[in-house]
């Protein structure tokens, strides 16, 4: 049986880890509310940039791009979004799962000799990617994590077009956990390059038919000059979505060691108020056992 000071100790202990684990979801939480903000935020750029998009597309124009072609595909690019640091549930396991489903998937779409380079944002998935590279799977290490700001970002985008030009890879992916509410995050698939022209057009604003546009020098090289922006535009999305999603799932995970350990302290409480009532009714009666021998 446990001792009053064992359970004391044990007490304060738990007691300890209640604030701890308090307080990280609190930093969480507004790490999470920052992210949103920038959803919130990056949103009119990306309204914007689809706006000129809409007014160009709807002037029926044939346009030319490298980065909307689409060509045979031989190898593909998968840049999975992951964490930096733990304490985060089943975040990083659950997208890792979902990047050998993918992998599967774009096997059996493009064929077996398909090679695949995955490209991780995040220590832990790194980390995780390192287990399953081989002769069929390459791993290419880029300076991006979950603390890089806009200009890494960019600089990342670049570093795909280029990729992506060069014919290093036909296809790049992004694979990401989209932000819903703090209690749901959803994972995503998004093709960044080729940029799908089919996409696109299914995102023209019909109003856009109604205000016709003079274009100057001409929608083609305007079309060159603002897919860019959409691709970046894109990525930047896709950067903050899971970074939301990633603080959501700390915040849910510190409520729950939260909430174990105020059960758990509960009970020790219950126990250590259980055992002192013991030790006191234990000396009243060693003390009226000794007034009776008297």
């Amino acid at each position: 049986m446990s001792t009053l000071r064992e359970l004391k100790t044990r007490i304060g202990s738990v007691a300890s880890t209640q604030k701890t684990t308090s307080a990280m979801k609190m930093i969480s939480s507004s790490k999470m509310r920052k992210a949103t903000g920038q959803l919130q935020r990056l949103s009119p750029y990306r309204q914007m940039v689809q706006h000129v998009i809409s007014h160009l597309l709807v002037t029926d124009q044939q346009f030319d791009s490298p980065l909307i072609a689409d060509r045979d595909v031989q190898r593909v690019a998968l840049v999975v979004f992951g964490s930096d640091d733990g304490l985060c549930g089943g975040f990083n396991v659950n997208i890792f799962k979902q990047l050998l489903t993918t992998i599967k998937a774009v096997r059996n779409e493009f064929g077996a000799q398909v090679g695949i380079t995955v490209i991780p944002v995040g220590k832990k998935m790194t980390k995780a990617v390192n287990k399953i590279v081989g002769k069929d799977i390459q791993m290419e290490k880029v300076a991006l994590n979950t603390r890089s700001d806009s200009e890494d970002l960019y600089a990342f985008t670049d570093l795909m077009k280029t990729r992506f030009l060069e014919r290093t890879y036909d296809r790049v992916e992004m694979l990401y956990m989209h932000f819903i509410s703090t209690g749901k995050q959803v994972f995503s698939r998004e093709q960044l390059l080729p940029v799908s022209y089919q996409g696109l057009a299914d995102n023209v604003d019909p109003r856009a038919a109604n205000s016709p546009c003079l274009f100057e020098p001409d929608a083609n090289t305007i079309f060159n000059t603002v897919l860019p922006l959409h691709i970046k535009s894109m990525l930047q999305d896709v950067f903050i979505q899971s970074a939301a999603s990633e603080q959501s799932a700390r915040v849910m995970a510190m409520q729950a060691a939260s909430d174990n350990a105020k059960e758990l302290l509960d009970e020790l409480q219950l126990e250590y108020n259980k055992l002192r009532q013991q030790g006191i009714t234990t000396e009243l009666l060693d003390i009226l056992g000794g007034q009776v021998e008297r």
